[in-house]
């Protein structure tokens, strides 16, 4: 006897393919990052915001104030379909996320997330930096930044700068490291 309709499995509608997490960037209205940042993270969003520590006078008054490495942008680590890109489009002070469209968008290098996780983590000071291309790569192969990729750009004695890029934003940040700790990769 044949089973009833009611009981066989239902055809998949619409099967999307599973994508897996990567980091896309979040390019906000001026001075709303940390806005955007806390409205995703509120629906339950993996955000990173990574942050500078700068000198900032107000009046007579001088302190230390945390300001966006990447002034204008947040990272978003996320299998991004089209209801969660729609639900991060929502947010208040968002511009777009970069990219062609809601399946063709640009995606960071894990790698270069994670050396800018490494510095924050190593709190290192930081200062932002010009985007460059030019100059010898290498890796640090010891201290709390250990197998970090950058660019070396100036040295003094036994000091040098270390430039880690987010290629897509055409932005870097630089860290003094000491170049005996830096190998060419």
């Amino acid at each position: 006897m044949a089973a009833p309709e009611a009981l066989l499995p239902a055809p998949a509608l619409d099967a999307a393919p599973a994508r897996t997490p990567a980091w896309y960037v979040l390019w906000t209205r001026s001075n709303s990052e940390r806005l955007v940042a806390d409205q995703l993270a509120a629906k339950g969003f993996r955000l990173f915001l990574p942050t500078l520590d700068v000198w900032t006078r107000r009046g007579a008054e001088r302190r230390v104030t945390p300001v966006p490495m990447f002034p204008g942008y947040v990272f978003l680590h996320h299998a991004l379909d089209k209801w969660s890109d729609v639900e991060v489009r929502k947010a208040r002070g968002l511009v777009t996320i970069l990219g062609d469209a809601w399946d063709r968008r640009a995606v960071v290098p894990a790698r270069e997330i994670e050396a800018l996780q490494r510095v924050i983590e190593a709190r290192v000071p930081a200062v932002a930096h010009a985007w460059i291309r030019e100059g010898q790569r290498v890796r640090i192969v010891d201290g709390p930044m250990t197998d970090v990729e950058g660019v070396l750009v100036r040295t003094k004695p036994g000091k040098g700068m270390l430039v880690l890029s987010v290629e897509l934003l055409h932005r870097s940040v630089a860290v003094e490291v000491d170049c005996t700790m830096a190998r060419p990769v």
